[in-house]
């Protein structure tokens, strides 16, 4: 054998045993940082001072878990906006003047703002316009701590069927840890009915689901669509019945003859989307690969050698290295230039349905006031009622369409089939009393303009709000702070009071 090739072939084995033994050195190492990775988290996650069940104050959690809700206090943040959406403060009904003439004779047609972070639930739902006049107590139940404490002391029937007026000095700690957390274990958990009641009549069992589906479910509890039941009264109930889709969910609406208000111009009963996220998202590519919403929204952080869940929910976009490049390795920009294309698209197509329902509302009321019978308007009725639902179905969800870019175009492209066929059969009742000509539009390019179109005083619902915040809020707060005072204080706290 040539002693060259000896040579050559030891030199061969030996760089592979090399690189084995290297392999080997580094899997082990990576092995072992990965058992003490594992057991700094489970030390971190005892117990300093035992929480009680029920407790609302989200600093009482912080003493435990400061890491976590370090990042939960980031949440005030207000410095992120991106194309279509963000943590800043964003007014759609400036915006978007046209929304306040679908909204005619509803809560919305006041004040539509964008929702900024977790730690504002209690301050913006106290600040808005749409509570001037009060709501049910159901409109507390996705805004704070407090909620499950106050049904567990009264009963989920007793809490719902309230003012929200009544609640106001119970529910003061915003949106925080025990609305997904055991505080024996901080195993995921449930805390609001209305998810589990509606999974039953599904025959599903929430007991059964997986973490992983749990990182979406605790979710689902408040970003999905729901309605108020009659009996028991002010029930809070999710209309899965018979899907998740928008059609399916339309169905479940026009069986039960339910309505949220009357249009103030057209008449149609209408429907009001809540915020469908969770509905939508099932539909879309992440939800069918089996990303939960916390894989996106509340990704994973490391410090030192803890690695933990980021509690600071916001968009992905402001957090693209450690939310999206976790599984998608392109840029960035290309990332975001991706997220944009497709939210462009479906604010196109929102746009086009919002211009025609306006329109489709101010000619029903043309058609009204030229002696239009309610057999007349029936059909044209039920399309606005259809068309303007599945606008919302889009646009009430949070992404822009992102969650599930298909199904957004899907549902806008039949909202707007039907709000044309709405018109065109309105037309048809205008001409045959008489109105050949179209119908004039009034000015409504701003939001101040609209809503004196459709009979709205922004200096009167400016000065109720005023006199809210002088003279209720404050009494709220103190008989909060009593209450609370007797719970005790909290041990190690990070902060002196909740944030709200």
């Amino acid at each position: 054998m040539n002693p060259k090739n000896n040579a050559a072939a030891g030199s061969s084995k030996g760089w592979l045993i090399f690189l084995v033994t290297l392999i080997g050195v580094f899997t082990i190492g990576f092995l072992i940082s990965s058992v003490m990775e594992r057991r700094v988290e489970a030390k971190q996650a005892k117990m300093v001072n035992p929480i009680a069940e029920w407790e609302p104050r989200n600093e009482v959690w912080g003493a435990n878990f400061p890491r976590q809700y370090e990042s939960y206090k980031r949440s005030l943040e207000t410095d992120f906006k991106s194309a279509h959406g963000g943590s800043a403060r964003t007014d759609y009904l400036e915006e978007f003047p046209n929304l306040v003439v679908l909204w005619a004779g509803y809560g919305f047609a006041k004040a539509y703002e964008q929702g900024r972070g977790h730690a504002y639930a209690i301050a913006d739902l106290r600040e808005t316009y749409r509570t001037n006049a009060g709501m049910p107590a159901t409109c507390w139940s996705c805004k704070s701590t407090d909620v499950p404490r106050v049904m567990h002391e009264e009963g989920v029937a007793e809490f719902y069927n309230a003012s929200w007026f009544d609640r106001g000095d119970q529910v003061v700690n915003a949106i925080g840890c025990q609305d997904c957390h055991d505080p024996s274990n901080m195993n995921l958990r449930i805390s609001r009915p209305a998810l589990a009641e509606a999974l039953e009549r599904r025959g599903e069992d929430i007991n059964e689901a997986t973490h992983q589906e749990m990182r979406s479910l605790v979710c689902a509890q408040c970003h999905v669509e729901y309605h108020f039941e009659k009996d028991p009264p002010k029930y809070l109930t999710f209309p899965w019945d018979k899907g998740f889709s928008a059609e399916a969910m339309e169905a479940y609406y026009d069986e039960i003859e339910f309505v949220d208000w009357t249009h103030k111009l057209s008449k149609a009963p209408m429907l009001k989307a809540q915020h469908p996220d969770y509905e939508l998202y099932m539909t879309g590519i992440h939800g069918q690969r089996g990303v939960s919403c916390a894989d996106c929204h509340m990704p994973y952080k490391s410090e030192g050698g803890v690695k933990y869940t980021d509690h600071h929910v916001q968009s992905p976009l402001a957090n693209i290295a450690n939310s999206c490049q976790v599984c998608h390795r392109e840029s960035e920009a290309t990332l975001l230039t991706d997220v944009y294309s497709r939210q462009d698209k479906v604010m196109k197509l929102r746009g086009i349905v919002e211009d025609l329902l306006a329109k489709a509302h101010i000619e029903a009321k043309a058609a009204w006031e030229a002696g239009a019978t309610e057999a007349e308007m029936k059909t044209s009725l039920t399309h606005i009622r259809h068309a303007q639902w599945r606008w919302d179905w889009v646009a009430a969800a949070n992404s822009a369409g992102f969650h599930a870019p298909n199904t957004a175009l899907q549902v806008l492209g039949t909202a707007i089939e039907k709000a044309g066929a709405a018109r065109q059969e309105i037309a048809r009742v205008l001409w045959s009393h008489g109105i050949t000509e179209p119908i004039a539009m009034p000015d409504i390019s701003t939001k101040e303009k609209a809503q004196r179109y459709i009979g709205l005083d922004p200096e009167e619902m400016k000065a109720t709000k005023a006199k809210h915040r002088e003279e209720l809020f404050p009494k709220w707060d103190q008989a909060a702070a009593k209450r609370q005072e007797a719970m005790g204080k909290p041990a190690n706290a990070t902060d002196k009071k909740s944030i709200y």
